[in-house]
């Protein structure tokens, strides 16, 4: 199903892959932000990282695009992030973690 996955730019390039995933996917599960159920959360090295966030459901990724402001607080520092829609879908099969 099209449309389901996201592509965020703007966390610190330092946070371990691991921690990185956890942060986004309370970052974008909750509701307040415009979130819900998470298929997938990819992390992709790079520079700058960016991450692509599957959702269960396309409505939830079009509520994410729809906030203008998405901040991910990690301790005492605010990261703003940089959120579009991503053209291709992860598939099933695809390593989920890198």
């Amino acid at each position: 199903m099209a449309g389901r996955t996201v592509r965020v730019l703007g966390f610190p390039a330092e946070l371990p892959t691991d921690r990185a995933v956890d942060k986004l996917t309370i970052h974008f599960l909750r509701t307040r932000n415009g979130g819900g159920d998470i298929a997938d959360v990819r992390v992709l090295p790079g520079s700058p990282p960016c991450a692509l966030i599957t959702f269960e459901a396309p409505e939830v990724a079009q509520r994410i695009l729809r906030v203008k402001n998405h901040v991910l607080k990690i301790r005492r520092t605010r990261y703003p992030l940089e959120v579009t829609l991503h053209a291709a879908e992860l598939r099933p099969d695809e390593v989920l973690r890198g």
